[in-house]
Protein backbone atom coordinates (compact mmCIF):
# COMPACT_ATOMS: atom_id res chain seq x y z
CA UNK A 1 0.00 0.00 0.00
CA UNK A 2 1.34 3.41 -0.93
CA UNK A 3 1.92 6.03 1.75
CA UNK A 4 -0.17 9.19 1.78
CA UNK A 5 2.75 11.10 0.24
CA UNK A 6 3.14 8.51 -2.56
CA UNK A 7 -0.61 8.56 -3.21
CA UNK A 8 -0.55 12.37 -3.43
CA UNK A 9 2.29 12.22 -5.99
CA UNK A 10 0.49 9.53 -8.00
CA UNK A 11 -2.71 11.61 -7.91
CA UNK A 12 -0.84 14.66 -9.26
CA UNK A 13 0.63 12.54 -12.09
CA UNK A 14 -2.82 11.14 -12.88
CA UNK A 15 -4.26 14.66 -13.01
CA UNK A 16 -1.51 15.51 -15.50
CA UNK A 17 -2.85 12.75 -17.77
CA UNK A 18 -0.45 9.92 -16.94
CA UNK A 19 -1.74 6.38 -16.42
CA UNK A 20 -0.48 5.55 -12.93
CA UNK A 21 -2.65 2.46 -12.32
CA UNK A 22 -2.52 -0.44 -14.78
CA UNK A 23 -5.93 -0.52 -16.45
CA UNK A 24 -6.83 2.96 -15.21
CA UNK A 25 -6.42 4.66 -18.59
CA UNK A 26 -8.70 7.70 -18.87
CA UNK A 27 -9.06 8.33 -15.13
CA UNK A 28 -8.40 11.95 -14.18
CA UNK A 29 -7.27 11.15 -10.63
CA UNK A 30 -5.62 8.28 -8.77
CA UNK A 31 -8.96 7.21 -7.27
CA UNK A 32 -10.70 7.35 -10.66
CA UNK A 33 -7.96 5.22 -12.22
CA UNK A 34 -8.25 2.67 -9.40
CA UNK A 35 -12.02 2.42 -9.95
CA UNK A 36 -11.61 2.08 -13.72
CA UNK A 37 -9.00 -0.64 -13.34
CA UNK A 38 -11.18 -2.56 -10.88
CA UNK A 39 -14.24 -2.29 -13.14
CA UNK A 40 -12.31 -3.40 -16.21
CA UNK A 41 -10.90 -6.37 -14.36
CA UNK A 42 -14.30 -7.47 -13.06
CA UNK A 43 -15.82 -6.95 -16.52
CA UNK A 44 -13.16 -9.14 -18.10
CA UNK A 45 -13.67 -11.88 -15.51
CA UNK A 46 -17.44 -11.82 -16.05
CA UNK A 47 -17.03 -11.95 -19.81
CA UNK A 48 -14.57 -14.85 -19.54
CA UNK A 49 -17.01 -16.84 -17.42
CA UNK A 50 -19.83 -16.14 -19.90
CA UNK A 51 -17.88 -17.13 -23.00
CA UNK A 52 -15.70 -19.89 -21.59
CA UNK A 53 -11.96 -20.21 -22.02
CA UNK A 54 -11.92 -20.98 -25.74
CA UNK A 55 -14.37 -18.23 -26.64
CA UNK A 56 -12.57 -15.66 -24.54
CA UNK A 57 -9.21 -16.53 -26.13
CA UNK A 58 -10.72 -16.35 -29.61
CA UNK A 59 -12.32 -12.99 -28.86
CA UNK A 60 -8.97 -11.73 -27.59
CA UNK A 61 -7.34 -12.80 -30.84
CA UNK A 62 -9.92 -10.74 -32.75
CA UNK A 63 -9.57 -7.72 -30.43
CA UNK A 64 -5.79 -7.80 -30.70
CA UNK A 65 -6.06 -6.62 -34.31
CA UNK A 66 -8.27 -3.61 -33.52
CA UNK A 67 -7.03 -0.12 -34.31
CA UNK A 68 -8.59 3.34 -34.04
CA UNK A 69 -9.58 3.05 -37.70
CA UNK A 70 -10.86 -0.56 -37.82
CA UNK A 71 -12.60 -3.04 -35.56
CA UNK A 72 -10.74 -6.22 -34.67
CA UNK A 73 -12.90 -8.21 -37.08
CA UNK A 74 -12.22 -5.86 -40.01
CA UNK A 75 -8.47 -5.77 -39.37
CA UNK A 76 -8.25 -9.54 -38.88
CA UNK A 77 -10.14 -10.12 -42.13
CA UNK A 78 -7.75 -7.80 -44.02
CA UNK A 79 -4.79 -9.70 -42.61
CA UNK A 80 -6.56 -13.01 -43.37
CA UNK A 81 -6.43 -14.08 -39.72
CA UNK A 82 -8.98 -16.79 -39.11
CA UNK A 83 -11.30 -16.09 -36.18
CA UNK A 84 -13.66 -18.89 -35.16
CA UNK A 85 -16.70 -16.93 -33.96
CA UNK A 86 -18.57 -20.16 -33.23
CA UNK A 87 -16.51 -20.23 -30.03
CA UNK A 88 -18.18 -16.99 -28.89
CA UNK A 89 -21.05 -19.01 -27.47
CA UNK A 90 -22.94 -17.95 -24.45
CA UNK A 91 -22.19 -20.86 -22.07
CA UNK A 92 -25.04 -20.39 -19.65
CA UNK A 93 -27.60 -19.25 -22.21
CA UNK A 94 -28.00 -15.89 -20.51
CA UNK A 95 -28.29 -12.49 -22.12
CA UNK A 96 -24.79 -10.98 -22.40
CA UNK A 97 -25.75 -8.09 -24.68
CA UNK A 98 -28.60 -5.87 -23.47
CA UNK A 99 -31.54 -6.58 -25.76
CA UNK A 100 -29.91 -9.74 -27.16
CA UNK A 101 -32.17 -12.19 -25.30
CA UNK A 102 -32.53 -15.45 -27.23
CA UNK A 103 -29.27 -15.19 -29.19
CA UNK A 104 -27.08 -18.27 -28.86
CA UNK A 105 -23.81 -16.48 -29.65
CA UNK A 106 -22.32 -13.05 -29.02
CA UNK A 107 -22.83 -12.08 -32.65
CA UNK A 108 -26.45 -13.28 -32.64
CA UNK A 109 -27.17 -11.28 -29.49
CA UNK A 110 -25.58 -8.15 -30.99
CA UNK A 111 -27.75 -8.49 -34.12
CA UNK A 112 -30.92 -9.08 -32.07
CA UNK A 113 -30.23 -6.08 -29.85
CA UNK A 114 -29.60 -3.82 -32.85
CA UNK A 115 -32.77 -4.99 -34.58
CA UNK A 116 -34.90 -4.53 -31.48
CA UNK A 117 -33.52 -1.06 -30.93
CA UNK A 118 -34.20 0.01 -34.53
CA UNK A 119 -37.67 -1.53 -34.34
CA UNK A 120 -38.48 0.45 -31.22
CA UNK A 121 -37.20 3.68 -32.76
CA UNK A 122 -39.28 3.10 -35.89
CA UNK A 123 -42.40 2.35 -33.85
CA UNK A 124 -41.86 5.45 -31.71
CA UNK A 125 -41.61 7.65 -34.80
CA UNK A 126 -44.76 6.06 -36.26
CA UNK A 127 -46.88 6.49 -33.13
CA UNK A 128 -45.47 9.74 -31.82
CA UNK A 129 -44.41 10.39 -28.24
CA UNK A 130 -47.88 10.22 -26.65
CA UNK A 131 -48.89 7.05 -28.46
CA UNK A 132 -45.62 5.31 -27.69
CA UNK A 133 -45.88 6.19 -23.98
CA UNK A 134 -49.48 4.98 -23.86
CA UNK A 135 -48.53 1.73 -25.59
CA UNK A 136 -45.70 1.25 -23.06
CA UNK A 137 -48.20 1.71 -20.23
CA UNK A 138 -50.32 -1.06 -21.74
CA UNK A 139 -47.34 -3.37 -22.34
CA UNK A 140 -46.11 -2.86 -18.81
CA UNK A 141 -49.04 -4.90 -17.52
CA UNK A 142 -48.44 -7.90 -19.77
CA UNK A 143 -47.67 -11.29 -18.23
CA UNK A 144 -47.09 -14.77 -19.65
CA UNK A 145 -50.75 -15.53 -19.00
CA UNK A 146 -52.43 -12.41 -20.41
CA UNK A 147 -51.79 -9.51 -22.77
CA UNK A 148 -51.13 -6.00 -21.51
CA UNK A 149 -54.64 -4.93 -22.53
CA UNK A 150 -56.28 -7.81 -20.65
CA UNK A 151 -54.20 -7.25 -17.51
CA UNK A 152 -54.74 -3.46 -17.56
CA UNK A 153 -58.51 -3.96 -17.95
CA UNK A 154 -58.56 -6.38 -14.98
CA UNK A 155 -56.68 -3.85 -12.86
CA UNK A 156 -58.92 -0.99 -14.01
CA UNK A 157 -56.02 0.89 -15.63
CA UNK A 158 -57.29 3.35 -18.26
CA UNK A 159 -55.43 3.02 -21.58
CA UNK A 160 -56.27 5.69 -24.16
CA UNK A 161 -55.93 3.73 -27.41
CA UNK A 162 -56.92 6.80 -29.43
CA UNK A 163 -53.31 7.88 -28.95
CA UNK A 164 -52.12 4.78 -30.91
CA UNK A 165 -52.45 6.67 -34.18
CA UNK A 166 -50.01 6.14 -36.99
CA UNK A 167 -48.49 9.58 -37.64
CA UNK A 168 -47.68 8.65 -41.26
CA UNK A 169 -51.32 7.90 -42.16
CA UNK A 170 -52.82 11.11 -40.68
Amino acid sequence: MASQQERKELDERAKAGEEVVKGGRGGKSLEAQEHLAEGRSKGGQTRASQLGTEGYKEMGKKGGHATNEESGGEAAAKKRVEIDESKFTNKAGEEVVKGGRGGKSLEAQEHLAEGRSKGGQTRASQLGTEGYKEMGKKGGHATNEESGGEAAAKKGVDIDESKFTNKDSS
